[in-house]
């Protein structure tokens, strides 16, 4: 069996993979100064609701944009598994050619999701949205390169933000309001912040594709694949016809891709 582990700013996102399927998979709060043995009796009870002991584990990759938690889930497989797990890094053969300015700088969840593309959709041009604490645009060409993107606040960051700085301004449900005219102040921001993301998302898929049909990456917008990831991402497709399809387990995927390279 092959354990999975996608470290993000929020949640840490476990994924168990056997007999060719995703058995199971789990998510936890993202706590950086957890220690090991903390984070440990978290997995072994995930683990044990599904009858699967340290000993089952046969391999464990991880991808990981908290670098002190790299760390800690390291050390945490080494003693309680006994396997030295994969970290997946720009260095790393990942199948995908990190074709930026800076390599060392691109996240680890941002080569992961590119190789995921480069495995599951071959030759073809792609966006990646990932719907996380930052919402992230990763192009991939259709040579099989990651060429960057875009970086903006995620939708719960821009909420939390505008409620934090306005005194009289409370939290709202982010979901679309009746009107994009808001009646009320509850409506008002619904709008602002939901409808104002969906152009956001809009208006960069626009941009991005234009720059990648000019740089070379695409022969033209037509061919470009959207792929959209993250807990949001079904929310904000049924309200706009620019993301073409929904992959939720993109990034276990690329995980799981990247770690079986490695073993060939």
């Amino acid at each position: 069996m092959l354990l999975v582990i996608d470290i993000g700013n929020t949640n840490v996102h476990m994924g168990l993979w056997t007999a060719n399927s995703w058995a199971l998979n789990w998510r936890a709060r993202t706590v950086a100064d957890k220690m090991p043995d903390e984070y440990a009796v978290l997995l072994r009870n995930f683990l044990n609701s599904a009858d699967v002991g340290w000993k089952a584990l046969t391999g464990v990759i991880i991808g990981s944009v908290v670098p002190p938690l790299t760390a800690t889930f390291s050390e945490l497989i080494e003693r309680y598994i006994g396997i030295e797990p994969i970290v997946v890094t720009h260095k790393l053969d990942t199948g995908v050619k990190v074709a930026i300015d800076q390599p060392e700088q691109a996240g680890a969840d941002r080569i992961i999701n590119a190789a995921a593309v480069v495995a599951l959709y071959p030759k073809k041009p792609a966006i990646v949205i990932d719907f996380g604490t930052a919402t992230t645009f990763d192009v991939v060409s259709a040579d099989g390169a990651y060429c960057g993107g875009a970086i903006s606040p995620g939708i719960g960051v821009a909420h939390d933000a505008l409620v934090s700085r306005a005194a009289r301004l409370h939290k709202v449900d982010l979901q679309p309001p009746p009107d994009p005219i808001g009646g009320n102040t509850i409506h008002a921001m619904q709008s602002g912040i939901f409808w104002g993301y969906v152009a956001l998302i809009e208006g960069l898929i626009k941009r991005i594709k234009t720059a990648m049909v000019s740089n070379g990456y695409a022969h033209t917008e037509a061919d470009i694949l959207v792929i959209a990831t993250g807990g949001l991402s079904a929310l904000i497709q049924s309200h706009t016809d620019c993301i073409h399809t929904i992959a939720p387990e993109l990034t276990l995927d690329g995980l799981r891709i990247i770690y079986e390279r490695q073993k060939k």
